[in-house]
Protein backbone atom coordinates (compact mmCIF):
# COMPACT_ATOMS: atom_id res chain seq x y z
CA UNK A 1 0.00 0.00 0.00
CA UNK A 2 3.10 2.50 0.12
CA UNK A 3 2.88 2.85 -3.62
CA UNK A 4 -0.62 3.54 -3.37
CA UNK A 5 -0.19 6.56 -0.71
CA UNK A 6 3.06 7.60 -2.10
CA UNK A 7 0.86 8.46 -5.47
CA UNK A 8 -1.91 10.06 -3.62
CA UNK A 9 -2.23 14.03 -3.07
CA UNK A 10 -4.49 14.66 -0.36
CA UNK A 11 -5.79 18.27 0.08
CA UNK A 12 -4.82 20.10 3.16
CA UNK A 13 -6.98 18.54 4.98
CA UNK A 14 -6.10 15.42 4.25
CA UNK A 15 -8.96 14.21 1.90
CA UNK A 16 -9.25 13.31 -1.21
CA UNK A 17 -12.71 13.15 -3.61
CA UNK A 18 -13.80 9.73 -4.40
CA UNK A 19 -15.81 8.80 -7.18
CA UNK A 20 -18.50 6.06 -6.76
CA UNK A 21 -19.48 4.25 -10.40
CA UNK A 22 -21.29 1.18 -10.80
CA UNK A 23 -18.59 -1.39 -12.36
CA UNK A 24 -21.87 -3.24 -14.74
CA UNK A 25 -23.65 -0.24 -15.89
CA UNK A 26 -20.74 2.64 -15.54
CA UNK A 27 -23.06 4.86 -14.34
CA UNK A 28 -21.34 7.87 -12.06
CA UNK A 29 -23.29 7.23 -8.29
CA UNK A 30 -21.72 9.36 -6.24
CA UNK A 31 -18.45 11.29 -4.84
CA UNK A 32 -17.27 11.94 -1.29
CA UNK A 33 -14.58 12.42 0.21
CA UNK A 34 -11.94 10.10 1.73
CA UNK A 35 -9.04 10.19 3.89
CA UNK A 36 -5.94 7.94 4.12
CA UNK A 37 -8.06 6.04 7.80
CA UNK A 38 -11.24 5.69 5.10
CA UNK A 39 -9.04 4.07 2.06
CA UNK A 40 -7.06 1.23 4.45
CA UNK A 41 -10.12 0.16 5.76
CA UNK A 42 -11.84 0.10 2.33
CA UNK A 43 -8.88 -2.23 0.85
CA UNK A 44 -9.13 -4.32 4.24
CA UNK A 45 -12.84 -5.02 4.33
CA UNK A 46 -13.91 -4.75 0.55
CA UNK A 47 -17.34 -2.36 1.77
CA UNK A 48 -16.53 1.25 1.13
CA UNK A 49 -15.57 3.92 3.46
CA UNK A 50 -15.54 7.38 3.17
CA UNK A 51 -14.56 10.26 5.40
CA UNK A 52 -17.57 12.70 6.23
CA UNK A 53 -16.63 16.15 6.51
CA UNK A 54 -19.86 17.11 8.52
CA UNK A 55 -19.52 14.80 11.20
CA UNK A 56 -15.48 14.53 10.70
CA UNK A 57 -15.76 11.38 11.43
CA UNK A 58 -15.50 7.98 9.26
CA UNK A 59 -18.41 7.02 7.25
CA UNK A 60 -19.32 3.67 6.39
CA UNK A 61 -21.27 3.48 3.14
CA UNK A 62 -25.09 1.54 4.35
CA UNK A 63 -24.45 1.94 8.15
CA UNK A 64 -27.15 3.96 8.86
CA UNK A 65 -29.39 3.16 5.44
CA UNK A 66 -28.38 -0.33 4.34
CA UNK A 67 -27.19 1.14 0.62
CA UNK A 68 -24.23 -0.16 0.47
CA UNK A 69 -21.02 -0.25 -1.80
CA UNK A 70 -18.43 -3.22 -2.12
CA UNK A 71 -15.30 -2.59 -3.92
CA UNK A 72 -14.13 -4.65 -6.75
CA UNK A 73 -11.99 -1.81 -7.41
CA UNK A 74 -10.39 1.20 -6.87
CA UNK A 75 -8.46 3.53 -9.51
CA UNK A 76 -6.49 6.72 -9.13
CA UNK A 77 -6.35 9.36 -11.88
CA UNK A 78 -3.14 10.67 -13.42
CA UNK A 79 -2.15 13.49 -10.95
CA UNK A 80 -3.08 11.10 -8.04
CA UNK A 81 -5.77 13.60 -7.14
CA UNK A 82 -8.99 11.57 -7.29
CA UNK A 83 -10.25 8.51 -6.56
CA UNK A 84 -12.75 6.22 -8.85
CA UNK A 85 -14.10 3.14 -7.18
CA UNK A 86 -15.56 0.73 -9.08
CA UNK A 87 -18.31 -0.90 -6.85
CA UNK A 88 -21.17 -3.13 -6.80
CA UNK A 89 -23.97 -1.11 -5.44
CA UNK A 90 -27.01 -2.31 -3.14
CA UNK A 91 -29.55 -0.24 -3.24
CA UNK A 92 -29.52 3.60 -4.18
CA UNK A 93 -26.19 5.72 -3.51
CA UNK A 94 -28.15 9.06 -2.38
CA UNK A 95 -29.45 10.20 0.60
CA UNK A 96 -32.60 11.80 -1.59
CA UNK A 97 -33.71 8.39 -2.59
CA UNK A 98 -32.03 8.01 -6.28
CA UNK A 99 -29.65 5.76 -7.51
CA UNK A 100 -27.31 8.50 -8.25
CA UNK A 101 -26.84 11.72 -6.92
CA UNK A 102 -26.50 12.94 -10.40
CA UNK A 103 -29.65 13.38 -10.75
CA UNK A 104 -29.87 17.06 -12.15
CA UNK A 105 -29.21 17.94 -15.93
CA UNK A 106 -29.09 21.32 -17.87
CA UNK A 107 -31.75 21.04 -20.74
CA UNK A 108 -32.49 23.65 -22.63
CA UNK A 109 -31.40 26.50 -20.30
CA UNK A 110 -32.92 24.69 -17.52
CA UNK A 111 -31.82 22.91 -14.32
CA UNK A 112 -34.42 19.37 -14.20
CA UNK A 113 -34.41 16.48 -12.25
CA UNK A 114 -33.68 13.67 -14.83
CA UNK A 115 -34.87 10.95 -11.95
CA UNK A 116 -37.26 10.08 -9.20
CA UNK A 117 -36.64 8.94 -6.12
CA UNK A 118 -36.33 5.07 -5.95
CA UNK A 119 -37.31 5.05 -2.20
CA UNK A 120 -38.83 7.80 0.13
CA UNK A 121 -35.69 9.14 2.30
CA UNK A 122 -38.51 8.22 5.63
CA UNK A 123 -38.37 4.85 4.64
CA UNK A 124 -34.57 4.74 3.86
CA UNK A 125 -33.53 6.29 6.98
CA UNK A 126 -36.09 4.59 9.20
CA UNK A 127 -37.60 7.96 9.69
CA UNK A 128 -41.19 8.61 11.32
CA UNK A 129 -43.33 11.16 10.89
CA UNK A 130 -44.65 11.06 14.50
Amino acid sequence: MTALFESLAFNEAGLIPAIAQDRNTGEVLMMAWMNRDAIEETLATGQICYYSRSRQKLWRKGETSGQTQKLLELRIDCDGDAILLLVDQTGVACHTGRRSCFFRAMRDGELVQITAPEIDQKILYGISDH
